[in-house]
C-alpha cells in the first residue's frame, strides 16, 4: 500500500508514522531523514543539498524529486511505503504521480492530519527543554518541577513568530496539493486534536478502513488497535 502522510508542524506526524509502519509493515520514507543521511555520507546529492542549505536557499523540486525517486526504487518499497515530508507542493505531487505511473503504481491513500493553528501554536510554543538531561516539558500539558524550571530553555524555532511563518508556508504549499488528492479520491482526513493515543486510534482506524481490500494489511492494523 502506497501512503502519504501530510500535516502541519506540531501535528505529531513522526509519532503517527511510527504507529502506521508498525501496523502495516511498510518502510517509513522521511525526506528529512534521507537528506540528513545524504549530507552525513557526503553523497553527490548530499553535497548539493548542503550547498543550498548553507546558502539559505530552497532546494529545487527536481533535486528533491530525484532523491525520492531513488529511494522508492529500493527493494524494500516494492510492497508499499509511507512518504513523510514529500510531496509538499502540487508540482511535487504531480512529479510523484508521473514516477509511480511509469512503474504501474499509484498513490493509494493520503492521510491528512488536521490541527487548527491556535492548537499548534499552543503545543509548540509551550515546549521547554532541560539542557542538563535533554528532557522535554510542556508548560501546560507536562509542567516541569520547580527544581528545574529556572534552567529550561526554548528552541529558537519554537517561538510564535517563527511558527507563524512555518504555518503560513505550510498552508501555501498544501492549498494546491490537497485538492489534487481530493479530486483523485485518495484524501483521508484525520482529526489531530487530542491525546497521542486518541490521534493514533483515529489514524489506524482510517488506515484499517482504507486497507479493507487487503486482508493482510487489515489484519496487521487490527493487531495495533
Amino acid at each position: 500500500m502506497n501512503l502519504i502522510l501530510v500535516g502541519p508542524p506540531g501535528a505529531g506526524k513522526g509519532t503517527q508514522a511510527a504507529a502506521i509502519v508498525a501496523a502495516i509493515g511498510v518502510p517509513h520514507v522521511s525526506t528529512g531523514d534521507i537528506i540528513r543521511e545524504a549530507i552525513k555520507r557526503n553523497t553527490p546529492l548530499g553535497r548539493e543539498f548542503k550547498n543550498y542549505a548553507d546558502a539559505g536557499l530552497l532546494v529545487p523540486d527536481d533535486l528533491v524529486n530525484s532523491l525520492v525517486t531513488n529511494r522508492l526504487a529500493c527493494p524494500d518499497c516494492d510492497q508499499g511505503f509511507l512518504l513523510d515530508g514529500y510531496p509538499r507542493t502540487l508540482d511535487q505531487a504531480c512529479a510523484l504521480d508521473f514516477v509511480l505511473e511509469r512503474r504501474g503504481r499509484l498513490v493509494d491513500h493520503v492521510l491528512l492530519i488536521e490541527v487548527p493553528d491556535p492548537v499548534l501554536i499552543e503545543r509548540i510554543t509551550g515546549r521547554r527543554t532541560d539542557p542538563e538531561t535533554g528532557r522535554i516539558y510542556h508548560l501546560r500539558f507536562d509542567p516541569p518541577p520547580e527544581s528545574v524550571a529556572a534552567r529550561l530553555t526554548q528552541r529558537a524555532d519554537d517561538t510564535e513568530s517563527v511558527l507563524a511563518r512555518r504555518l503560513s508556508e505550510y498552508h501555501r504549499s498544501t492549498d494546491g496539493m490537497v485538492p489534487h488528492y481530493a479530486q483523485m479520491n485518495v484524501l483521508r482526513r484525520i482529526d489531530g486534536v487530542g491525546s497521542v493515543d486518541d490521534v493514533r486510534r483515529r489514524t489506524l482506524d482510517v488506515v484499517r478502513a482504507a486497507s479493507a481490500h487487503s486482508p493482510v494489511v487489515a489484519h496487521a492494523a487490527r493487531a495495533f488497535s
